[in-house]
């Protein structure tokens, strides 16, 4: 086989990163590009992924009482006008809609950037008592927001994702649903997609437009930068009151609901990409490949190869996504390539000697490890590879964040950490806006979260050495 037979057209991961991602997002046919700038195409095998990961999520969602509900796309400006932080937020991002064939609107309506208006616009509308609450809803939907820079998945201006919104009785039940649903995030991100988190919540700065706190998972990527992937908002009363959002409480009296939000999209396809991949291209966890096992038969053309082939397929769907290579046109080399580069987890190779010894070759794609199994023993080590496979490739994440997680005193250590070993760094803050400017603007690195688990490495602010009671993630970002 040549190793470079399809491989040799990815740039080095090493070498330059951007394009190593660029070039897998289209060799892997995840994506391409579209004539409508900053927006993608997501092709069959990048949307698979996707509904992977939109089953798996929405069931958990599910487990929990959440029911799905669809809401326009287009919004009113007066809507949007009524929470003064929200609309500040995002008027940078906004697409505005003012005519209609040949006729101008008589209000804009902008295509949603995210649907906290008109969502509480309706919840105004359906709530009377408290006996109604809580509203548990999500929507699986589109969003639009017009980013400056755009690369596939990461930062597109139309993007897919879910984002959920509760109203509660309570200031408790709320915040209590607010986490509840970021642990769901951390778990679909840790056990669907094998990419490990840190969970926190983020400063007053970099907190979600509208909410009084937001809370985060953020993962690493291989080059050490950043993504935050997932966020949970709570709204408390801020958008419940200038949204009219009451009901008569237990003792009769109107009181306003209380609020949240919460979201993750399809950017997690870039995470997966970002965090696994290798030179030969994708590198997929089990439980959200399309495909966990691909037949490859070897000398196709040879009596009872392919009737053997398919009678494994059959055996093997019951528990398994598997798929056959019978492409007469391609060698087995290209095939091995091919299929790697789809990042599928499992290759198993058959031939004549195979078939008549009762076995075939198992071949794994993170390590490239290459095993003989009988033909009687496959499903239950197929079983036990592809578990094996999903722990490692957890592991190497986490053994990353060890690797590249640094902790710094004062800013010359900061700065000094982050250009040798880019990755997160611990570091006490004072909680001044100015000190996260200050370090965004000498380093590129902002604050992450201040994480759940809470160290004292110091009682001093790494930027200004006033006192500091908080530690700080911080990291350059996607």
């Amino acid at each position: 086989m040549n190793n470079n037979e399809y491989v040799k057209d990815i740039t080095n991961i090493e070498e330059n990163f951007a394009q190593w991602y660029t070039d897998i997002v289209l060799k892997a046919e995840l994506a391409d590009y579209t004539d409508t700038k900053g927006c993608i195409a997501i092709k069959p095998y990048g949307y698979a992924i996707w509904e992977n990961i939109q089953k798996y999520t929405d069931n958990k969602f599910k487990e929990t009482g959440i029911e799905n509900v669809y809401f326009p796309v287009l919004i009113p400006e007066n809507l949007l006008q009524k929470e003064k932080d929200h609309v500040e937020g995002f008027a940078p991002e906004v697409a505005w809609v003012t005519e209609a064939g040949e006729e101008k609107l008589d209000e804009k309506l902008c295509i949603r950037p995210t649907s906290e208006t008109i969502i509480s616009t309706m919840y105004s509308k359906w709530l009377n008592s408290w006996r109604d609450l809580p509203f548990l809803y999500n929507q699986w939907c589109n969003v639009l927001r017009w980013e400056k820079e755009t690369r596939p998945f990461l930062r597109s201006r139309e993007f897919l994702w879910q984002e959920g919104h509760t109203i509660h009785e309570t200031e408790k039940e709320a915040i209590d649903r607010t986490l509840q649903m970021l642990d769901i995030y951390a778990d679909v991100t840790e056990n669907l997609l094998a990419i490990p988190v840190i969970k926190g919540i983020k400063t007053e700065s970099e907190k979600f437009a509208g909410a009084e706190s937001t809370y985060t998972i953020e993962s690493m990527m291989y080059d050490g930068r950043a993504l935050q992937s997932g966020t949970s908002h709570y709204f408390g009363q801020n958008f419940s009151k200038p949204f009219n959002i009451k009901f008569q409480n237990r003792d009769g009296k109107e009181e306003y609901a209380y609020q949240t939000s919460w979201g993750l999209s399809t950017r997690l396809i870039g995470a997966i990409i970002m965090a696994h991949g290798d030179n030969r291209g994708l590198k997929l966890p089990p439980k959200v490949a399309p495909i966990q096992v691909v037949i490859v038969p070897i000398a196709q053309h040879k009596e009872g190869v392919l009737e053997k082939t398919y009678e494994l397929k059959r055996e093997l769907s019951k528990n398994y996504r598997v798929k056959i290579d019978d492409r007469d046109k391609y060698s087995p080399g290209y095939k091995f390539n091919y299929w790697e580069m789809k990042g599928v987890p499992i290759r198993i190779e058959i031939g004549p000697r195979d078939i008549e010894n009762k076995e075939c070759i198992l071949v794994r794609r993170d390590s490239g490890e290459k095993v003989t199994v009988k033909l009687d023993e496959l499903d239950r080590t197929i079983e036990e590879v592809l578990n094996n496979i999903h722990t490692s490739m957890f592991q190497a994440c986490k053994n990353r964040i060890k690797e590249k997680t640094t902790i710094a005193y004062n800013l010359d250590e900061f700065k000094e950490n982050m250009n040798k070993n880019q990755g997160f760094i611990k570091a006490m803050w004072c909680g001044k806006e100015e000190c996260e400017n200050k370090i965004k603007e000498l380093t590129g690195a902002k604050s992450r979260c201040i994480p759940f688990e809470e160290e004292n490495l110091s009682d001093k602010c790494v930027c200004c050495g006033e006192h500091a009671e908080k530690m700080v993630i911080w990291g350059r970002q996607y």
